[in-house]
């Protein structure tokens, strides 16, 4: 019986591999005139906005960087004051040239007007005044043994500091009392549930929020949100564009309210990008141009290795070693 089992297993693994379907658009244009460039090196590491290379560069909405950063580190943000911070993912940060010891391994990380707010590999979050060294708000969280590559940095909005937290929460602190002043449960239930993007509208002034599995809309007026099986999200001017596992690329208003959407058969998406349109990076080596109102689209031949890291960052899709720069 332990036999047959085993042969049968074998046989549903085959038979499944061999039913497996991919995206096969019908008309591809071949009139893609994107300039594409070459990098220092591949990629390493990424978050939700910024990469490192294998070389020690790092990429932002900047570009690549001219510097590299000491060994074992790897980039998690730039402070409004162009100040660098990594980490070794052991117990040290990096702020700028500086190496300053932390309490454990540092994945998420902002720097403003001289208070540092951290997030842990444990879920620990901690606020610093790098001027004194003194700890100026502590919190241990529930442990996420399971978490999305693409991890979100703490978020400074006037008087608030926003914590996106490894377990589907947004912590809100004030950075005057150094307290919580709110507890905003995203996504308490998913697997991967830490927090994968957290923006916000600026016409609105409304706070898009987003784990694997869910996308939250908060407002002064209410807090909403929509489940859906998120592959990536990115917000342009006063709409949230998302693509989904199952093939979709849907535009939201910043109330979630479904404007427009498309499906594309046994697609899985990569990336999402604005620049002069929307774009995205589909793993069987195509690239899809969808027009603003959604009313006309281009897809295009995009020859990368589906093995590698892929980012997309301002108008730029970066891919192993070389990027493309989108029309604006």
């Amino acid at each position: 019986m332990k036999y047959l089992f085993l042969s049968l297993t074998a046989l549903f693994i085959f038979t499944g591999c061999s039913e497996k379907k991919y995206f096969e658009p019908k008309n591809i244009n071949d009139d893609l005139n994107i300039k594409q460039s070459k990098v220092s090196s591949s990629i390493k590491t990424f978050n939700r906005s910024n990469a490192t290379l294998k070389d020690g560069k790092f990429i932002t909405k900047d570009g690549i960087s001219e510097i590299s950063l000491p060994e074992n580190f790897v980039f998690l943000n730039t402070s409004d004051d162009g100040k660098i911070l990594a980490t070794n993912h052991k117990n040290k940060i990096l702020i700028d040239k500086k190496e300053v010891e932390v309490s454990g391994i540092v994945v998420a990380a902002s720097l403003k007007n001289g208070k540092l707010a951290l997030i842990y590999s444990d879920n620990k979050l901690e606020l610093i005044d790098i001027n004194t060294d003194k700890i100026l708000f502590k919190e241990y969280l529930t442990v996420s043994l399971a978490n999305d590559t693409r991890i979100t940095n703490p978020f400074f909005m006037g008087n608030l500091i926003l914590y996106p937290t490894l377990n589907g929460r947004i912590v809100i602190i004030s950075s005057i009392s150094n307290e919580i002043v709110k507890n905003i449960s995203i996504d308490p239930e998913g697997e991967f549930n830490n927090i994968i993007f957290l923006d916000i509208i600026e016409d609105s002034q409304t706070l898009i929020a987003a784990t694997a599995n869910k996308v939250v809309s908060i407002s002064s007026k209410e807090i909403l949100s929509k489940k859906y099986e998120l592959r990536d999200v990115i917000i342009n001017n006063s709409n949230v564009y998302i693509a989904t596992i199952d093939g979709q690329i849907i535009k939201l208003s910043d109330d979630l309210k479904e404007i427009s959407k498309k499906k594309y058969k046994y697609s899985k998406i990569y990336a999402l990008a604005f620049s002069d349109s929307l774009y995205a990076v589909e793993s069987q080596g195509f690239l899809i141009k969808i027009s603003e109102d959604f009313k006309t689209e281009k897809i295009y031949e995009f020859d990368f290795d589906n093995e590698k890291k892929v980012i997309a960052i301002d108008n730029k899709i970066y891919f192993d070693s070389e990027y493309i720069t989108l029309p604006k």
